[in-house]
């Protein structure tokens, strides 16, 4: 299947993003419900079609803001026959809480973010996915013990999402190193291998709902 071709950025603060989608009936759209892992920006979802491959006892959804990519990547789990994978279209910041809410309770337990669009200027900050919101939203409905891991290669980036998780008091990071040396997750992101073939650093979090 040729590769869909979209634009790198998009913003999430334009009015064409604003309206919330309505959840699936989940139960038609997995085999059955298990533990849910959620990738915040799973882009073209090659880490979570891999992913849903390697662990048949999980659910896997995927949020992209770029409507194209998600079509593409539904169609290949298609291909694949995964019954434990599905792929959104939506915006994060303001489609999040319904959607979670939509689970049954403790459903949600694992959550990815990684390389996130970093925004490098300042009057863009509000675009990047990691806010003050997200994080309340992913406290009240992550599982206790429920993990979220952070990568990005951008340390500005990395360093402001940790500092955000840090501040909430239903998160505690992993370990006292700044940064862990080695991704937790059995499978890289298309973006992960690229950096490190580059020599380039990735700088990488994990974090516990406590």
């Amino acid at each position: 299947m040729p590769k869909v071709r979209v634009r790198q950025h998009v913003n999430p603060l334009s009015q064409k993003y604003q309206a919330p989608i309505t959840s699936p009936e989940w139960e038609k759209v997995y085999a059955e419900l298990m533990p849910l892992h959620l990738d915040i920006g799973c882009a073209r979802g090659n880490f979570l079609l891999k992913m849903a491959d390697l662990q048949p006892d999980w659910n896997f959804l995927g949020v992209e803001i770029r409507e194209p990519l998600v079509k593409e990547a539904n169609a290949q789990r298609d291909e694949l026959g995964l019954r434990n994978l599905h792929f959104l279209f939506c915006n994060v910041n303001n489609s999040l809480p319904g959607l979670l809410k939509s689970f049954p309770k403790e459903t949600l337990q694992r959550v990815t973010i990684q390389f996130p669009d970093p925004w490098f200027k300042n009057r863009h900050n509000k675009r990047r996915v990691v806010q003050a919101e997200l994080i309340e939203t992913l406290a009240t409905y992550l599982a206790s013990g429920g993990e979220v891991f952070l990568q990005s290669d951008v340390e500005q980036v990395a360093v402001e999402m940790c500092d955000r998780f840090d501040s909430h008091p239903a998160f505690q990071k992993y370990g006292n190193d700044a940064w862990l040396a080695t991704n937790p997750m059995p499978v890289p992101t298309e973006r992960e291998l690229y950096t490190l073939d580059r020599g380039e650093p990735v700088y990488r979090a994990l974090f516990k709902k406590i």
